[in-house]
């Protein structure tokens, strides 16, 4: 199948799994993850009106950034985990960056914004599962609660909701109770009534599990594979 009829039939399954879930489908967005894809990939799904994209690695994304400079209103998110010296080409480069993990980051990429005189977007990564491997907030971790108090004065970032990798399971269902930790994560931080942090987003689902992320309450579903095919090594 083409990449238009790749994300035709993803819009048909969210559609269905939204309105199983007595949810509307245009609650949810669908992320085209383009990490290691190349410039003319990327606009095949841009021509079948993709507009949302997502990307891994900020020196890859620069290198075919050129190429796809009158892809006007695209919108491109940083979804991989960043260190903190990439934050100012971050900040210049990329529209939000979906997987903030650490105060300290968040301070890079707030002051990289206020030079650039831009608000930039931002969700926080949870690491729901423990996982040593993988990058994120513990979601009972004192660095959360540092996290979302220092909000208010990190005033060039936009504090939108959290993003997740929950641990990878054959089965999509194994990754139901993570979709839903975050989410009652995220309803247990929006109850707080936080300064300057708003709760609306919740990113999670990818190719093989987005379905059951969309039944557990998931805004933004970030599927690569089943858009693209299979990834070549980057």
């Amino acid at each position: 199948m083409s990449v238009a009829e790749n994300i035709a039939s993803i819009k048909e399954r969210i559609t269905t799994a939204a309105r199983r879930a007595g949810r509307s489908p245009n609650e949810i967005t669908l992320m085209a993850v383009s990490k290691t894809q190349p410039p003319e990939r990327i606009r095949e799904a841009y021509e079948a009106a993709q507009r949302l994209f997502g990307e891994n690695r900020v020196q890859e994304f620069a290198a075919k950034l050129g190429a796809l400079q009158n892809l006007r209103d695209a919108e491109w998110h940083m979804i991989g985990h960043l260190q903190t010296n990439k934050a100012a080409g971050t900040a210049e480069l990329f529209h939000a960056v979906d997987s903030v993990d650490s105060l300290k980051l968040a301070e890079k990429l707030n002051a990289a914004a206020r030079k650039l005189g831009k608000k930039l977007d931002v969700l926080i990564e949870i690491n729901v599962g423990g996982e040593a491997a993988k990058s994120g907030i513990a979601s009972d971790s004192p660095a959360l609660d540092q996290l979302l108090l220092a909000a208010p004065g990190l005033e060039a970032l936009a504090f939108r909701g959290l993003m997740t990798v929950p641990p990878f399971t054959a089965d999509p269902e194994g990754a139901r109770p993570y979709f839903r930790k975050l989410r009652e994560l995220r309803d247990a931080i929006a109850a707080r009534k936080l300064p300057a942090v708003a709760m609306s987003h919740l990113s999670m689902g990818m190719s093989h599990d987005f379905e059951v992320a969309v039944k557990e309450g998931s805004t933004c579903v970030r599927v690569g594979t089943a858009i693209f095919g299979e990834r070549s090594k980057p």
